[in-house]
This record gives C-alpha cells, structure tokens and sequence, in this order.
C-alpha cells in the first residue's frame, strides 16, 4: 500500500510516522506516573510553538495545571496551538506571550507577571548549515537567551528548569551544537540555586521541523531524487512523543545540574531510512526513486554521540533514562565567556565570534578533522 502524503504536517507534528524508520521499539517513559508533578503548576514553555515545544504543551495541558503560559517569537504557531488547546481543554488558563528570550527585560517581566514554577526551555535556533553562517544569532540566540532565562528562573524563585539540548552538544564540530553546549555549561555553573536544573539530551526527533522525513517525502512526492549528504552519516532518533515525555520525566527529576540522556539503541544510517521511506510509499529505491549524495553541509558531523569520551553514565529509577556525570563549572569561568562572546558579537566580526566560542567551550573541534578519523572507522 502506497503511503505518499501520509507525512504532511497537522497541527505541527506529523501524522504518521511508521516505527521501522525509528529502526527499534518505542521507549514507553511512563507518563500517567510521571507528570503528576505538574498538576497545579505554572508553567513556562519557551519555545511553546515548535515541534518539541508544542508537544510538552499538550502534554502538560492533560495533568490540569494551574496556568500554562507560552512565550514564542513566531507568532502564527503560538496562535494555532492557542486554537487547538482551547478546542480540547475547555477549562485551561492559557496564555500566550509572543516575544523574544533574547529580550532580557521582556523575559523578566514575563517572570514578574507570572511567577512560574516551571519552565521548560525548548526556545532555539537549531538549524547546523544556517547557524555556521550566522554564528552570531546562534550566539545570542542559544547563548544569552538562555542566560536571560536561567537569569529570570533563579530570580524568582522558580522550582524546577529544564532545558532541551541536543546530541550535537558533544564533542561539537558546528555553531549550533558549540552554543547548546555551553548552554549545558550555564546550568553546571547554576546549579548551587533553589531552583532544580536539569538538561536533556536529544537525537534527531522524527517529523520535527527541518528534519530529514518531510525533506525526504517531499522529494519522493516530486518524484526523485532524494537527497543525502554522505552515505556514511549515523543518526540516533527519537519521536516526538518520546522526546516530549524525556522533557516531562527530567523535569520531575531535575536536582541539580544533571544531564538527561535516553537510550535510544543504536543509530540509524540515513541511506537506509531513505531507503525505507521509498519503500513505505511503494516504490523501488534506486528504480523508482534515485538516491543522490550531495556531499556535506558546514559543521556536518558523520556521527553524533549522545555522551562525552570518559563521562560516566548514572542509572534513574527509569532504565532507559541515565544522568552523564558533570564536573562543576565555576560561574567566573562562565562569567569571563559570556563576557568574551559578548565582546565578539559587539565587534561583528565572524572570525572573532568562532574564536570566542571556541575558547568558551573547549570540546569544540573542526569537522574535518573528525570526519576523517570517522570515514576510517566507518569503513
């Protein structure tokens, strides 16, 4: 049975997403147990319009919060969710705040307004290729955004943080990943707070924004080619549903810093979920549908890793979720990069900027020299 145009977008999420292409079995987080701690809350969602976002919105309007408030700079998909949580929770004190986290006094007056007592950060740019060419907007975007916010949850009082990192945040060869981890940095440097950090680490999330299936089934609704960079490049991937419920779990974890990685099996080679997806509309690969490389993007890394050489890996009470041990960053080292990046992104220059995250986060390598070392091993 064909199954083109069962990947189009409703409600921004995808409608259909067949479990071969997560290539192993859903991970169940346990979310009647799991999310009774937001019942009666305020909460805080950044980023409350975007695939990831969104998703803990809906989540979380299930458990009967107190208020559910979403801050989002783009303001047709905080409009749409408004419509549909309206629709479905009659009864949810909903707000909606449209501005940016790089806007320290707006977020501060959202705190002021609200007082949540928890809050989720999903608010990011995220994009590898568009962040390696505006590194600086990655800077102030990840970097100070999510300063402004871990500034404003500390302030007042918040009970619980959670940020949403991602894989590309280890060892980085790129922008994005480089200023996502030092946002990982920022939450080791606050942890001595009343307010509980917590980070989680994800892999690609199916059917996300700018993610390889809508890319993908696009190309195959046209008919071919579909693309990929490189034929050796390694994914782990999670759904939207799993990534939703990790935010969730962490939350009701969050202590202290800690850094919440799911065990996502093992990765999934990209020619092989195209291969599949061809598959799963009812054509021939490399018959019907030809399958190109185009070499890689800026920053590309062939193969993610979801914890750092020589950290340690604490089991929870959860035995797909583990805790990656961090050593404590002091808030002067913190103090001195924010600084520095600041200094560079006043100055404009590119260069200047790069260097200044390559200093502030020392894990941070250049792709090539990974790549290689990655293509030997690979064959």
């Amino acid at each position: 049975m064909k199954l083109k145009g069962a990947f189009k977008y409703k409600r921004g999420k995808l409608n259909l997403i067949p479990d071969e292409l997560l290539g192993r079995e859903p991970v169940s987080l346990g979310r009647e147990e799991g999310q009774s701690f937001l019942s009666d809350k305020v909460i805080l969602i950044t980023g409350g319009g975007g695939t990831i976002g969104s998703e803990i919105c809906r989540q979380a309007a299930k458990e009967g919060p107190r208020q559910l408030i979403i801050l989002d700079i783009y303001e047709n998909n905080a409009y749409e969710l408004q419509q549909e949580l309206n629709v479905t929770y009659k009864n949810l004190n909903l707000k909606i705040e449209i501005a940016s986290v790089q806007d320290a006094m707006a977020v501060n007056n959202i705190f002021r307004k609200y007082h949540p007592e928890l809050v989720f950060h999903a608010a990011a740019h995220k994009h590898v290729p568009l962040m390696e060419d505006c590194p600086g907007e990655a800077v102030k975007n990840n970097i100070f955004g999510t300063y402004n916010v871990i500034t404003a949850a500390r302030e007042f009082k918040a009970e619980k943080f959670v940020l949403i990192s991602t894989d590309k945040a280890v060892n980085p060869t790129n922008i994005m990943g480089a200023s996502k981890r030092f946002c990982e940095m920022l939450l080791q440097s606050a942890k001595h707070s009343s307010t509980g950090f917590a980070a989680v680490r994800f892999g690609n999330v199916l059917g996300s924004n700018g993610s390889v299936i809508p890319l993908f089934q696009s190309q195959i609704d046209r008919g071919g080619p579909v693309t990929i960079t490189d034929k050796n490049i390694l994914r782990y991937f999670m759904t939207v549903t799993e990534a939703a419920c990790l935010v969730l779990k962490a939350g009701e974890m969050a202590a202290s810093g800690e850094i919440y990685v799911l065990d996502m099996g093992k990765p999934v080679r990209i020619l092989k979920l195209a291969e599949e997806l061809i598959r799963l509309n009812g054509l021939v690969p490399y018959k019907d549908i030809d399958i190109i490389e185009t070499g890689l993007r800026p920053g590309e890394k062939l193969y993610e890793e979801l914890i750092a050489d020589k950290c340690e890996l604490t089991a929870t009470v959860n035995h797909k979720i583990f805790i990656e041990k961090q050593e404590e960053i002091a808030l002067s080292q913190i103090t001195y990069s924010l600084q520095k990046l600041k200094e560079a992104l006043e100055n404009g220059s590119t260069e200047k900027i790069r260097s200044a995250l390559k200093e502030a986060v020392p894990t941070y390598k250049e792709p090539e020299e990974v790549n290689e070392l990655l293509k030997k091993f690979l064959n």
